[in-house]
Order: C-alpha cells, then structure tokens, then sequence
C-alpha cells in the first residue's frame, strides 16, 4: 500500500499551494489517480487529507485510490492506517518524526519527490 501524507508532499514545493489549500489537494489526489491508472504507483493507494485540505476531495474509497479524512491530526491518522494495513506499506512524507512512527510498525519510508517524479503533474 502507497500511504501519502498529503499534507508533506503539497507543501514541499513552494507553488503557492498556502492560498488555497483545498485546490491543491485537488490537483495532488488527480495527479496520484493519473498515475496510478497508468501504472505509475502501486496499488492500492491512500491519501490522508487534512485541516482545509480535505474541503478540495471527498472522502472516498476504491479499488485503486483511497481518500482518507483525518478527524484530527494527519499524522495520527496515517500512523492509525498504518498499523491496521494487511499489506506493505510505503509512507510518503519528509516528515521524520511520522517517518520513525510509521517505520516503528513495519513501513518504509520516501520522500515527497520519489512521488512527485510519478505523477502526470509535476506541479502537485
């Protein structure tokens, strides 16, 4: 399973994404389906929006691209999706301190620009 922490990879580049979090959001889970439709991402994928971010996606799960509202803390969240997944998971995030909690049960951990080289907008 591909874990992204939304959050993390939209604000690791400076595109203004600050002035409307929901539209960035947006263009990043667009991206992510872009991708993994052609076979770009491992499958299944889920995305953990938070804050404003989540008014950009609705929540949704299918088959190939999850959308994950975290009621509180983004972080808790995609520590709580970690540990519940059957499969591998792969966290997305420079976050360190999320990175060394998610490792704690099982993941492995890359940073934001090994997605950013896999989507069809490079701008996400």
């Amino acid at each position: 399973m591909l874990l992204i922490d939304a959050a993390n990879v939209v604000g690791s580049r400076p595109d203004g994404w600050w002035r409307d979090r929901a539209k960035a959001a947006r263009r990043l889970v667009e991206g992510v389906r872009a991708a993994t439709a052609a076979s770009r991402l491992p499958r299944p994928v889920v995305v953990v929006l938070e804050g404003q971010a989540r008014q950009g996606v609705e929540e949704a799960a299918d088959d190939d691209v999850a959308v994950v509202h975290a009621p509180g803390s983004g972080d808790d969240t995609l520590v709580e999706v970690a540990t519940r997944a059957t499969e591998q998971v792969v966290l997305v995030s420079a976050d360190r301190a999320l990175g060394e909690r998610c490792r704690l049960v099982g993941a492995e951990v890359v940073g934001p620009r090994w997605l950013l080289d896999r989507l069809d907008d490079k701008r996400a």
